[in-house]
């Protein structure tokens, strides 16, 4: 048996549909550009998880009779650490460069396993691992080219904080995904970060914004789309581990530079070697190994001394 045939790639269909929602998650950074020119990023957020929650609410309206209380404990919890998430990322991006966002937020890679061990008790896999360790490199190259990344102002510690308010999502979701009904869990998360998001508005000094139709028509889309994301983790995420889920999601700066890249924008060359990184990175970590088992071990051993 050659070497290549003794390993697989092995892939999930809910890995799949994770990698498909990270390349169109990659595709709203031009949308989130454009909208916080209209609005505050607080109110945004608030706005975009409202009518996700609208969204959700009325296609799972009748099994939101049957929510419980550890359900309704799930959303609350992961809905503040999504609106942290969200609303931190865009705060922070108001005075620092994207580039710069991308790699401080990009931090919660190396997070999650952390969290996951001091928090829940599970080790990464050795596969897993040095799938991180590809794609947190590939980062340093996608989104620091200029080398001045540890320059920490108020920008980059608000986005530092999204970073382990994002990773902690992640746990969290994993947490609870094989415990509590998807859909419920979902419109409760969704409506909490909503409220957690407009609430975070006065103590930033943020004020309502003149609503546009642009504005609407972004939130709305966007609003969609982030439901469609947190029922999808939530459903994926079931099967998927926290570190493979992780590993997955830093694709996401890679199709944001593709996209931009479509828009105008122009990546560097260390940068694109940063992306070849990070799909390298994705790739390893689902390089599984396959162990023979000893009773076929010993039949190839005997016909491969055959005369």
């Amino acid at each position: 048996m050659s070497f290549f045939s003794r390993y697989a790639f092995s892939v999930k269909p809910q890995e799949a549909i994770l990698i498909l929602i990270t390349m169109f998650w990659g595709g709203t950074f031009l949308a989130v550009q454009y909208a916080v020119t209209l609005s505050g990023p607080f109110f945004f957020v608030g706005v975009r998880f409202a009518m996700a929650a609208v969204a959700v609410g009325l296609l799972c309206a009748r099994s939101l009779r049957g929510l419980t209380k550890l359900e309704l404990k799930a959303g609350v919890v992961i809905g503040i650490a999504i609106a942290l998430g969200y609303s931190l990322q865009t705060w922070g991006l108001q005075s620092i460069p994207s580039s710069k966002s991308a790699f401080i937020t990009a931090m919660y890679v190396p997070l999650v396993p952390l969290l996951q061990w001091l928090c829940l008790g599970r080790m990464p896999g050795l596969m897993s691992c040095v799938g991180i360790v590809l794609a947190f490199i590939g980062l340093i190259f996608l989104a620091g080219p200029n080398g001045d990344l540890l320059a920490l102002g108020q920008g980059e510690l608000i986005t530092l904080a999204s970073a382990v308010a994002i990773a902690a999502e992640i746990i969290l979701i994993s947490a609870w995904a094989g415990k509590v009904d998807v859909r419920r869990v979902t419109v409760v998360q969704l409506a909490t970060a909503s409220i957690v998001a407009f609430a975070m508005m006065a103590p930033a000094g943020e004020s309502v914004p003149p609503v546009s139709s642009g504005l609407l028509i972004v939130a709305l889309g966007l609003g969609i789309f982030s439901a469609i994301i947190q029922v999808t983790m939530n459903w994926a995420q079931r099967s998927v581990s926290p570190t493979r889920a992780t590993v997955i999601y830093t694709g996401e700066p890679v199709w944001a530079g593709i996209f931009g890249r479509l828009a105008g924008e122009r990546l560097p060359a260390l940068a694109l070697l940063g992306a070849a990184f990070i799909v390298v990175g994705v790739l390893v970590s689902e390089l599984k190994f396959k162990r023979k088992k000893k009773s076929q071990l010993t039949t190839e051993a005997s016909l491969n001394h055959e005369p």
